[in-house]
C-alpha cells in the first residue's frame, strides 16, 4: 500500500501541473481544467497526508518520518492550501489580467 499511494500522489501531482499548463488555451481560461488542476492538487495534498499518518516514524522513508507529530502532519494539508490560494491569487491577479490586456 506504501508504493501504491506513492504512485497515487505522483500520478496526481503530474495531472496537476498537466492540467494547469493547459489551463490557457488561445489566452483564455478554461475554468473546467483550472478547477481540475485544483482538485488533483489537493488530492496530492491528502495523499501525502495520507501517507504521513500511515507511515511516519515507521522508517520507510526519511521524508515521512518527518511528520512525526500531529502538528507537521497538519502543516501538510496548511501547504496544500497555501499552494492553493497562492496559485489561484496569481492567476486571478496576474494571468487573467495580461490574457485580457492581450486580447485587446
Amino acid at each position: 500500500m506504501f508504493y501504491s499511494l506513492i504512485i497515487i500522489a505522483i500520478i496526481f501531482f503530474i495531472t496537476h501541473v498537466a492540467l494547469l499548463l493547459t489551463a490557457f488555451p488561445k489566452s483564455e481560461l478554461a475554468r473546467t481544467r483550472y478547477f481540475y488542476s485544483h482538485l488533483t492538487l489537493w488530492i496530492t495534498g491528502i495523499t501525502v497526508f495520507i501517507l504521513a499518518v500511515l507511515y511516519a516514524g515507521s522508517g520507510q522513508s526519511a521524508f515521512l518520518d518527518y511528520f512525526n507529530t500531529p502538528l507537521k502532519k497538519a502543516m501538510i494539508l496548511v501547504f496544500t492550501f497555501a499552494l492553493s490560494l497562492t496559485a489561484h491569487l496569481i492567476v486571478k491577479l496576474l494571468v487573467l489580467p495580461l490574457l485580457r490586456k492581450n486580447l485587446r
